[in-house]
């Protein structure tokens, strides 16, 4: 039996790109020889299937979360070998579902794979904490603005108060403007917590996205891909170098 991480990747607010980057940070472990599957916990406003390009799947997180049918009923497995729970997008499909039991649903997949990222609803309702609640570990991401960073400082407190593992904060869509707050300003506002990396704004990640694949796969050495692969090699254990003509050219 392997040991599973289960990752809730969590966000204090809307916009972030915590969607793009589950779906990528997935993609990425997979590639790096870990079996994993992303889950699609937003059951509201659920967006994981429509950036794998299957979003009318026709089974869904919501059939398994209504007792219709089993979690590998729904588990569709991508072309580069990553497995997916997408939710239904249909708002009728809300009807009689209690996102509490996403934690027992998630239970019969422990062991069997190294990863789970589960892309949870932003904000600190129902359906994020009920993602919090089936996780054993979280990230948080958040973009270098200071609501959001506000909101994401939600994020942590209630992670440390469900006793949690908060192994850090990606910043995402960085400019390296004058008016985004510094690193050590973010790491201040965010409780010293660790920051996994800082990922910057890159016109590729939107072309991937309108083709309904990775960026890691549209442009494997854009700045984005980049920093998505090494920071996904930080989480499985593995050495990720930054190609030499990559440093050489920025």
């Amino acid at each position: 039996m392997v040991e599973t991480k289960v990752i809730g990747i969590l966000s204090g607010k809307g916009g972030v790109g915590k969607t793009t980057l589950t779906f990528n940070l997935g993609t990425a472990l997979n590639d790096f020889g870990k079996n994993t599957l992303i889950v699609d916990g937003n059951l509201t406003t659920p967006n994981l299937g429509i950036h794998a390009g299957i979003p009318l799947y026709p089974t869904t997180l919501h059939d398994v979360l209504k007792g219709k049918v089993d979690v590998y009923d729904v588990m569709h497995v991508l072309p580069s070998g990553l497995k997916i729970i997408p939710a239904s997008i249909n708002l009728n499909d809300l009807r009689g579902v209690d996102p509490e039991y996403l934690s027992s649903t998630l239970r019969n997949l422990i062991g069997k794979l190294d990863f789970i990222l589960i892309d949870g609803a932003p904000g600190l309702g129902k359906e994020s904490l009920s993602v919090l609640k089936s996780s054993n570990e979280v990230i948080g991401i958040t973009i270098p603005d200071l609501s959001a960073l506000t909101d994401l400082l939600k994020s942590i407190k209630l992670v440390e108060k469900y006793k949690k593992k908060y192994l850090g904060s990606i910043i995402n869509m960085v400019k390296n403007k004058k008016y985004e707050p510094k690193k050590d300003h973010i790491m201040t506002m965010l409780g010293e917590t660790e920051i996994l990396g800082a990922i910057p704004h890159d016109e590729n990640v939107r072309y991937a996205s309108a083709r309904r694949i990775p960026v890691i796969y549209h442009k494997p050495n854009s700045k984005a891909s980049l920093k998505i692969k090494s920071i996904a090699a930080k989480l499985a254990g593995k050495e990720f170098k930054i190609p030499w003509y990559r440093k050489l050219f920025g």
